[in-house]
Formats: C-alpha cells, structure tokens, sequence
C-alpha cells in the first residue's frame, strides 16, 4: 500500500481505526508491509499506535482426528441404527472403548439417544456434529480472542475442556507459548496530513548562508536518548585457546615455566640440548641471529664443560658428534627457535637445586621464532605450547599416557603416533589428530623422551626420565575458528 493511499483511508476514517490487521485485510494489504509504513509515519507524528496482542485458536492433536473422522458423540449417534437400536458391546467393536465412552455423554445430555434394556436406540432423527462444525471454522479462521463469532461462548469452553482446541502452541517460534497476532490499533497524530513534509535532520551552513533555517520544519531533538553503548575489546582467537590450554594444563598439575626471554643463547637454545653445531637449524637461513649484542656473556662454566665433552667425545653410553665443539658458535645471540630452550634451564636449574632432584611438571606457552618463507602453513614468529614430565623410571607408555590427557581434553579424541627423530629425543614419535571435517590424520605435534647425552651433563639422576611433547597454539586455533 502506498503512503498517499495509507493517508487518504486514515483520513476517512471518523475513529481510531482498532485493529491494523483487520484494516489490512479489508483493504487486501499485506500486514507486515502496513505495520513498516505505520511506524514510520508514527515517528514523524502523523500518527499514534497502540499495540495489541489477540490470542488465537489452535486445534490440538485430538481436535485434528475429529476434523477429519467427526467427534465421537455423531460416530456413536450414526453407528446406532435408525431401528433396533445397538448393544454397547456391539458399538465398542465397532468404534473402540475409548470413543464409546467420551461420546455417550454429549448424546444421552442432549437426549438423542436412550438406554431401552441392554441396548441403546435413536431418540432424535438427526444430530448434527456441532463439534466438528466449530473445528472446522477454527481451522478456516482462528479464533479471536479465545472465540468465534455466532459461536456460543459455552461451545468453545466445553471443547477446551476436551481438549480439542487450545489457546497454547508457539509464539515467535517457540513451542508451548501463545498462538498470537500482533497488531496495532491507530489513531491521527497532532500532525496528521494528507501528505508528508520531509524534516531536515541537521542545521547546515547553506541554510544559514541563504536564511532557509528560518522556514526548514527540523526533526525533533530527543537530548534524552542514550548513544550506541560502546563494545568492549575482545580477545584474541590466539588469547582464547592460549587461556584454554592454561586451564587444561594447570588442571593436570603443570606449572608454567618463565618464557619471557625471546633473545638467547645458541648454547640453551643448541647446545644444551645435544644438537650438534653442524646442524642446518643453526644456519642462518633458518635462524635469526642477533647483531648486536652478537654474543652472550656468560653461561654456566662446569656444565659448559660437561656440554662441551658430550659434543666432542660423548659419555653416557654415547659417542658423541666427533667434532670440536667451539665457544664462539655457543655463544651466539638468537631469536629462540623453540620454547625447549627455557625446558633446559628448568632442568639444570631443578637438577642443581637445594635438597636435590624433585618429580616437575612444567609447560610453556609463548613465542618461538624461525626464518621461514610465509605461506599458508609457516609462520615466521608463531606460538609453541610445549610441557615435560620429569620423574624417576618414566616410560614411553608415561607419554603417551599424558599425550593422550592432554589432546582428549581440548576435544581431539582420535589420535596417532609415528617414529620419528629428533636430535634431542630418543625415543621420539610425531603425533597425528584425526580431522572429522576433513576426513584425514593431521599433524598436530611432536614428542620423546629426553637423551641422557642432554640430561646427565645437567647433573640429573641417571634414574630420572623426562618426557615432552610440542605443538604450534597457531594450529589448533586455525582449526577451531
């Protein structure tokens, strides 16, 4: 309906017009479209709207079978012959007990039938199925407010009763709310016109230049109105499963380990970790090196020495790497390529503590950097999540164990694990995910049991093992989001 239409009707209208969706229906316009234009013109005060809500009428479960077969009271009436009459038993064989029993009430109150000895015989020529006549205008028409016009009041109350219509359904798609129609009812506004005058919404410097502000009608001011609330910040996708995967591990016993150290050493971030100085991770196309200040000033002196010997003529059953190992490579400054780095100095630290060796968990979320061409799977500067168990006598089944508690708990239950090797880890094992939207095994980290070439240099048991397992937090996050 157009707005020139809409205005004119209003206009002849001598009272408020009660019920928009019957106004609409008599003028064949769509409900919706009508309340859209209402309110726009009830914003500029052309008009003024009352809502209202009608109540409706819906046939129940019950109501749909006696639409369709009739109420049980005029299968009864129809299944007693005109002469003769019929037994009960013969009208429960033929209809059922249940539609016997609800429908000889409504008969026998109407006096349409009557007992005479064992059977039941017609009193009245004809009776008409009232029931199911109000059923169908239901279904034809709804019920507003709860009745039917010409229907009387008692009719709807007593089909209520039985349950054949109801006044509960669903409202804005909810199930077991009202079945209502909302609408408004109208009344002109203090500027009802036949024709809408645009307002100018702001004041501009053209009309004070030309002097038009003094003849420009301006939309109301509402100084009372509040302005768009103002959104907080949200947190990181990185942020949200980093806190997650902190809960998970502090709730299995972990303790976070101290990664504020981006800058270190080669000989933490190599040498300590037995990964000999030949190695292409410590070239510089796959390492950030530091230019100034090059080199690190100091590092523990007996356990350099320890480290030192271990590279060039092994010890603990090892051979070592053969090779003269050199303090100026050691002492280079890096970007740390992995957080394992800061797990080296946890240990020796734990191994040279007062009191001896204690059982640790600890794990580390942060970053680790590494001179890689981007692409859609490699990142330059990434996050690495990593933990270790240190214990006496752990076994490769011990990691396992934890690997498994660990992935279960952020929600990867299918899990696989693959020799592989690591220069500091023997036995070492990649560990593969199952992705059920992708359908295939997925890389999702990397595990092993320290060597005792990286281990006994530090001063630990020959007893204690240390297992550790890795992933990228850049990964799972990609998954999730």
């Amino acid at each position: 309906m157009e707005e020139s239409t809409l205005l004119q009707l209003l206009a002849q209208e001598q009272r408020k017009v009660t019920d928009s969706f019957a106004f609409a229906a008599t003028h064949k316009a769509d409900h919706q479209a009508l309340i859209g234009l209402l309110n726009s013109l009830a914003g500029d005060g052309l008009l003024e709207l009352s809502p209202r809500q009608t109540n409706l009428l819906e046939l129940t479960e019950e109501g749909q079978k006696v639409l369709v077969e009739g109420s049980p009271e005029a299968r009864v009436f129809a299944a007693i012959p005109a002469e003769g009459g019929s037994t009960q038993e013969e009208l429960v064989a033929g209809l059922g007990k249940d539609c016997v029993k609800i429908g000889m009430g409504p008969l026998m109150k109407a006096k349409a039938i009557r007992r005479e000895g064992e059977k039941f015989t017609r009193v009245l020529p004809q009776y008409p199925d009232e029931a199911q006549a109000v059923l169908r205008r239901v279904e034809a028409e709804g019920g507003r407010e709860g009745r039917l016009e010409g229907v009387n009041e008692d009719v709807i109350k007593t089909l209520r009763k039985r349950q054949l219509v109801a006044q509960v359904g669903r409202e804005s798609g909810l199930e077991g709310g009202r079945v209502t129609r909302k609408s408004f009812s109208i009344i002109k506004g203090p500027h009802f016109a036949l024709q809408r005058t645009k307002k100018a919404a702001d004041l501009t410097k053209e009309m004070l230049d030309s002097g038009d502000w003094k003849t420009t009608t301006f939309k109301d001011y509402n100084f009372q109105t509040l302005g768009a609330p103002v959104q907080g910040g949200y947190f990181h996708p990185l942020l949200k499963v980093r806190a997650q995967f902190r809960q998970i591990l502090m709730s299995m016993g972990f303790q976070e380990m101290p990664t504020n150290k981006w800058v270190e050493s080669s000989f933490w971030n190599f040498d300590a970790l037995f990964q000999p100085q030949s190695h292409p991770a410590r070239d510089a196309h796959d390492t950030f090196f530091v230019k100034e200040p090059k080199e690190c000033l100091t590092v523990p002196p007996e356990y350099y020495e320890r480290v030192k010997t271990i590279h060039e003529d092994g010890g603990y059953g090892s051979i070592g790497y053969g090779c003269a190992f050199q303090k100026e490579e050691a002492f280079k400054n890096l970007l740390r390529t992995h957080t394992t780095a800061v797990s080296a100095r946890m240990l020796y630290k734990l191994a040279n503590q007062p009191g001896g060796f204690t059982p640790q968990k600890y794990f580390s979320i942060d970053r680790v950097f590494r001179n890689e061409s981007m692409d859609a799977t490699h990142l330059c500067e990434f996050h690495q999540v990593e933990g270790l168990v240190a214990d006496r006598n752990l076994t490769l089944g011990d990691l396992i164990g934890t690997i498994r508690t660990f992935f279960e708990l952020i929600g990867i239950t299918d899990l696989k694990f693959k020799p592989a090797y690591n220069p500091y880890t023997e036995p070492s094992m990649e560990i593969f995910g199952y992705h059920p939207d992708l359908k295939k095994w997925t890389e999702i980290g990397n595990s092993g049991m320290f060597r005792p070439e990286m281990l006994r240099p530090m001063g630990l048991p020959e007893d204690v093992r240390v297992i550790a397992w890795g992933l990228s937090l850049e990964r799972p996050t990609m998954i999730k989001y």
